[in-house]
C-alpha cells in the first residue's frame, strides 16, 4: 500500500505545488488504485508518475470546493482514451451534488464516456464501502461546506500456511494444504492437530485515514484514531491560527493534535497555501514536529509507503 501526492496546494495552483489530489496504490492488494479528490490538472500530474488511470476504479471526493474537483471532468474523459479496449466502471464517492455536477460537466461538453459511473452520494457519517479485503468509513468534518474525511481500513489476513511443519510430519503438498489453511484439523495415524498448529500470525491490516479541508475536531480525532498513516491539511501556521479557524482551516499545530491525539504511526500535511515558500514549508514542519515528531509536510507527487 502507497501513498502518491498529486497536488498538495490550497486553493489555487502555485509554481510548486498544484492542488489537492493524492492517489492509495492497492496494487499488490487489490491491482487497482483509488483517487481522493481530483484538483485542477491531476491527469497531467498523474502523467509523471506510472499510475495508469484504468487502474483507478474508486474516486472519493471529499467537498465541492473548486480546488478539489474541477480537474474531475478532464480525468474521467481522458480516462476512456487511456484503458485497455476492455472500459472498466468506476465508483464515485462523494457529498450530495457531485453527480450533478459531473454529468453537467459532461453532458454540456457532449462527452461521452466509455465505461458507467456508479455515483455513491453521501449525506451522513458510516460505511460507504465494504468486501473481503477493505471497508471505507467517512464521517463529516467542520468545514464552510458539507466535507468528509475517510477512513480505509485493510482487513486482517490469515497467517502464512507453515509448509515446513507439514512436511515435517510427512504431510505432501497438495488440496489438504489449502483445507488446513481454512481451519479444517489435521488427522495423522489417529492424532487431530488443529489447523492453528501450522498458520503463522495472523497479519494485521494497515489503517490510512484521509481528511478534507476542516478545522481541528473531535470527530477528526476520532476517525484517525489509531490510523498507521494520516493525512491532514495544514493550510496556514500558527502566526495564523485565527485566520484558519475564521476560513474552517488547520494550521501545522492543529495537524499535530490531531495526530497525537488519535494516537497515528505518521502525520502527513498537504493542502499548503501558495503564501509558503519552500523555505516556509520546512517551518510548517519544524512547528509540527514540536508536537508530534512523526510529521511531515508533502510536496507534489511525493510518494510513501505504509509500512
Amino acid at each position: 500500500m502507497e501513498i502518491q501526492f498529486l497536488g498538495t496546494g490550497a486553493g489555487m495552483p502555485a509554481r510548486h505545488r498544484n492542488v489537492s489530489s493524492l492517489v492509495l496504490k492497492l496494487l499488490q492488494e487489490r491491482n487497482e488504485a483509488w483517487l481522493f479528490d481530483c484538483g485542477e490538472a491531476a491527469q497531467i500530474q498523474i502523467l509523471h508518475t506510472t499510475i495508469k488511470p484504468r487502474k483507478i476504479n474508486k474516486i472519493f471526493i471529499t467537498h465541492l470546493h473548486g480546488d478539489h474537483i474541477f480537474g474531475l471532468p478532464g480525468f474521467l474523459s481522458s480516462r476512456t482514451f487511456q484503458a485497455s479496449e476492455v472500459q472498466t466502471p468506476l465508483d464515485l464517492y462523494g457529498p450530495v451534488g457531485i453527480k450533478t455536477f459531473v454529468e453537467s460537466a459532461l453532458k454540456l461538453s457532449q462527452t461521452r464516456l466509455g465505461y458507467p459511473i456508479h455515483f455513491h452520494e453521501l449525506s451522513k457519517d458510516g460505511l460507504v464501502f465494504e468486501d473481503s479485503t477493505f471497508k471505507v468509513e467517512a464521517a463529516k468534518l467542520e468545514h464552510g461546506i458539507v466535507c468528509f474525511g475517510f477512513r480505509v481500513t485493510e482487513k486482517d489476513k490469515i497467517g502464512e500456511l507453515q509448509v515446513e511443519k507439514l512436511k515435517a510430519l510427512g504431510v505432501p503438498s497438495g488440496p489438504i494444504y489449502g483445507k488446513i489453511k481454512a481451519g479444517q484439523p489435521l488427522e495423522i495415524n489417529g492424532v487431530s492437530y488443529p489447523a492453528s498448529d501450522f498458520i503463522g500470525e495472523v497479519k494485521l491490516g494497515k489503517v490510512v485515514t484521509i481528511l478534507g479541508d476542516t478545522r481541528k475536531s473531535v470527530r477528526s480525532v476520532r476517525l484517525a484514531e489509531g490510523s498507521d498513516v494520516l493525512v491532514h491539511e495544514a493550510t496556514y501556521d500558527k502566526a495564523n491560527q485565527g485566520v484558519a479557524h475564521q476560513h474552517f482551516h488547520s494550521t501545522s499545530i492543529d495537524a499535530a493534535k490531531v495526530a497525537r491525539e488519535a494516537k497515528v504511526g505518521q502525520l502527513l500535511m498537504n493542502h499548503i497555501s501558495a503564501r509558503f515558500t519552500i523555505k516556509g514549508m520546512y517551518e510548517l514542519a519544524r512547528e509540527a514536529q514540536e508536537l508530534f515528531a512523526a510529521s511531515k509536510v508533502v510536496r507534489d507527487l511525493e510518494e510513501f509507503k505504509i509500512e
